[in-house]
């Protein structure tokens, strides 16, 4: 059987992905678990160079880094496209093409555990409740 591989994108234009790589176990809540396509799960952000990464899920942290791949991986589409046959004859006949998508070149590997994030209280909160206890003693003075 032949496949084809095609590339409509041109030569060095296909669109760059990259494989997000986590440890442990990704689990979705069951509320979520029939409709996991295009759940968002965190927020993937490059803050300061082009190698360190944050990832945010809920209320937790990842650090990681990009790596390069030793051999590029290709993403791939299948399409079938069936043919009749003569009328006399009862063959179909079909033909697999595979559409290229677009390439993968590097990895995100977060391979540290997540640093849990814990929000702080408004200093403006402490410098009220400090006024308001200066003004008391001074009161009682």
């Amino acid at each position: 059987m032949q496949i084809r591989v095609k590339c409509k994108c041109g030569e060095g234009k296909c669109p760059e992905w990259a494989v997000v790589e986590l440890q442990g176990v990704v689990e979705a809540q069951p509320a979520f678990q029939d409709r996991l396509q295009n759940l968002e799960i965190g927020v993937l952000c490059r803050p300061s160079s082009q190698q360190v990464y944050t990832f945010k899920v809920g209320y937790h942290e990842l650090t990681g880094s990009k790596v390069a791949l030793k051999k590029p991986t290709l993403v791939l589409q299948k399409t079938k496209h069936t043919h009749t046959g003569d009328v006399g004859t009862d063959t179909n006949s079909s033909n697999v093409e595979l559409q290229v998508v677009g390439i993968i070149r590097h990895r995100i590997l977060f391979k540290t555990r997540p640093k849990p994030l814990i929000s702080k209280p408004q200093p403006a909160v402490k410098e009220k409740a400090s006024a308001t206890g200066a003004v008391a003693s001074n009161q009682t003075a």
